[in-house]
């Protein structure tokens, strides 16, 4: 697996549009994409302790469950044991509502294979559940799971919020090779993973078919075409660090593109990162 960062928060809407525009098959430039809200940073700094949130794309997809989930897992954050085998991995982040505001007291039930790619169906090695804090937030300490036959690297979880329908999903690591072969794979499911400390730490948001008031605007609005006394224009094509001003701000350049109408730098944190 290679080492995975991004930086800033990145839509699917947003990439898509920029690989379209490239002339890239969006399902390719989806790979290596984190999931909805929160992406981890290049530097060793933790996240912004307020969330950035979707922008108003669909809830997080359901995956099938499986044959190897088992009801009544323990109630833990961690599913390594003393003597558990396999590369540390801590997933974080956010479960959210329809709204983008996080959602307390949801239950993740997390099940996956051990470093050989087996499943515990007799016990419930490297399964458990955990509820989201009062800031919607969870935190899994596991390791990263080994290769089932016919599967590529994924962890299993389900996710309900009080008084609300079970969503049963799975997530993934990018730029595993069997993501490309395996036919239940999802790049919309894709944490964001970076190498720490000899271990590595993932991050994905969940969004969840809550309703919350106001709810999300269903496409965004672009905005405007002009430039407010800033040096970015529409057309324009950018190198990655090349830097800019937009409406005040200065803005460096994070991938190659061809700037349009509605990618300013405030509405695509893809493209552009505030200097």
């Amino acid at each position: 697996m290679d080492n995975e960062t991004s930086t800033g928060h990145v839509t699917r809407k947003a990439v898509l549009r920029a690989a379209l525009a490239a002339g890239i098959a969006a399902p390719t430039v989806l790979m290596g994409v984190p999931a909805l809200a929160r992406t981890l940073t290049p530097s060793d700094a933790p996240p912004a302790l307020t969330p950035a949130c979707d922008d108003g794309d669909d809830p997080t997809p359901p995956q099938t469950e499986g044959p190897y989930f088992k009801p009544n897992s323990p109630l833990r954050s961690s599913l390594v044991d003393a003597g558990s085998a396999g590369v540390r991995l801590t997933v974080s982040g956010y479960v959210f509502g329809l709204a983008c505001k996080p959602i307390s007291g949801v239950l993740l039930d997390f099940w996956q294979a051990d470093t050989n790619g087996a499943y515990d169906n007799s016990g419930f090695r490297f399964r458990g559940h955990q509820f989201t804090d009062a800031s919607g937030a969870f935190k899994l300490t596991t390791i990263v799971p080994g290769l089932y036959p016919g599967r590529t690297r994924h962890i299993h979880v389900k996710l309900q919020a009080p008084g609300r329908p079970v969503l049963t999903t799975q997530l993934y690591f990018p730029n595993e090779p069997r993501n490309n072969t395996d036919t239940i794979f999802d790049p919309r499911l894709l944490m964001t993973v970076r190498d720490a400390g000899g271990g590595r730490e993932a991050a994905f948001d969940f969004v969840l078919s809550v309703p919350q008031d106001p709810g999300p605007t269903p496409t965004p609005t672009p905005t405007s075409t002009g430039v407010p006394g800033g040096t970015w224009a529409a057309g324009t094509a950018y190198r990655a660090g090349d830097a800019v001003t937009y409406g005040g701000p200065g803005y460096v350049c994070l991938q190659a593109h061809t700037a349009q109408a509605g990618w300013e730098p405030p509405n695509v944190p893809a493209l552009w990162r505030v200097r």
